[in-house]
Protein backbone atom coordinates (compact mmCIF):
# COMPACT_ATOMS: atom_id res chain seq x y z
CA UNK A 1 0.00 0.00 0.00
CA UNK A 2 1.42 3.35 -0.86
CA UNK A 3 0.59 6.81 -2.72
CA UNK A 4 1.34 8.07 -6.05
CA UNK A 5 2.51 11.12 -7.69
CA UNK A 6 0.79 11.55 -10.55
CA UNK A 7 2.70 13.92 -12.25
CA UNK A 8 6.24 11.74 -12.04
CA UNK A 9 6.95 8.73 -13.88
CA UNK A 10 9.64 6.69 -12.74
CA UNK A 11 11.92 5.08 -15.35
CA UNK A 12 11.84 1.44 -15.79
CA UNK A 13 15.10 -0.41 -14.68
CA UNK A 14 16.46 -0.76 -17.99
CA UNK A 15 16.96 2.70 -19.32
CA UNK A 16 16.92 3.67 -23.12
CA UNK A 17 18.19 6.71 -24.19
CA UNK A 18 15.47 8.74 -24.70
CA UNK A 19 12.76 6.78 -26.55
CA UNK A 20 10.41 5.82 -23.32
CA UNK A 21 10.29 9.56 -22.50
CA UNK A 22 6.48 10.31 -23.87
CA UNK A 23 5.86 13.57 -25.83
CA UNK A 24 5.62 16.71 -23.61
CA UNK A 25 8.14 14.80 -21.16
CA UNK A 26 11.65 15.48 -19.98
CA UNK A 27 14.23 12.83 -18.32
CA UNK A 28 15.59 14.06 -15.16
CA UNK A 29 18.16 12.12 -13.27
CA UNK A 30 18.05 13.28 -9.71
CA UNK A 31 20.06 12.69 -6.03
CA UNK A 32 23.39 10.20 -5.48
CA UNK A 33 22.32 7.15 -7.72
CA UNK A 34 20.94 9.27 -10.47
CA UNK A 35 17.12 8.01 -10.50
CA UNK A 36 15.66 8.82 -13.02
CA UNK A 37 12.09 10.74 -13.44
CA UNK A 38 9.90 12.27 -16.47
CA UNK A 39 8.28 15.11 -15.79
CA UNK A 40 6.21 17.30 -17.69
CA UNK A 41 7.92 20.50 -19.40
CA UNK A 42 5.40 22.72 -18.01
CA UNK A 43 7.62 22.33 -14.90
CA UNK A 44 10.12 24.11 -16.80
CA UNK A 45 8.33 27.32 -16.62
CA UNK A 46 7.33 27.63 -13.19
CA UNK A 47 9.97 29.88 -10.99
CA UNK A 48 10.76 27.00 -8.59
CA UNK A 49 11.48 24.43 -11.19
CA UNK A 50 13.86 27.39 -12.66
CA UNK A 51 16.04 27.77 -9.43
CA UNK A 52 16.89 24.08 -9.91
CA UNK A 53 17.49 24.56 -13.38
CA UNK A 54 19.86 27.58 -12.21
CA UNK A 55 21.86 25.14 -9.71
CA UNK A 56 22.44 22.54 -13.51
CA UNK A 57 23.80 25.22 -14.74
CA UNK A 58 26.53 25.94 -12.35
CA UNK A 59 27.19 22.95 -11.14
CA UNK A 60 27.25 20.83 -14.37
CA UNK A 61 27.29 23.88 -17.36
CA UNK A 62 25.13 22.40 -20.26
CA UNK A 63 26.73 19.39 -21.18
CA UNK A 64 24.50 16.28 -19.95
CA UNK A 65 25.83 12.98 -21.23
CA UNK A 66 23.17 10.72 -19.63
CA UNK A 67 20.79 12.32 -22.17
CA UNK A 68 18.28 13.85 -19.94
CA UNK A 69 18.89 16.77 -17.19
CA UNK A 70 21.25 15.95 -14.24
CA UNK A 71 19.46 17.78 -11.18
CA UNK A 72 22.10 18.51 -8.22
CA UNK A 73 20.02 17.70 -5.15
CA UNK A 74 18.32 15.43 -3.27
CA UNK A 75 15.59 13.04 -4.04
CA UNK A 76 13.46 14.06 -1.40
CA UNK A 77 13.84 17.98 -2.18
CA UNK A 78 13.09 17.11 -6.07
CA UNK A 79 10.29 15.05 -4.91
CA UNK A 80 8.91 18.11 -2.60
CA UNK A 81 9.35 20.53 -5.18
CA UNK A 82 7.41 18.28 -7.87
CA UNK A 83 4.88 18.15 -5.47
CA UNK A 84 4.37 21.68 -4.78
CA UNK A 85 4.68 22.84 -8.74
CA UNK A 86 1.43 19.80 -9.08
CA UNK A 87 -0.56 22.23 -6.73
CA UNK A 88 0.10 25.57 -8.64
Amino acid sequence: MGFRIPSIKRAAKTISKGTDVPKGYLAVYVGDNMRRFVIPISHLNQTLFQGLLSQVGEEYGYDHPMGGLTIPCSEDEFLNIDCRLNRM
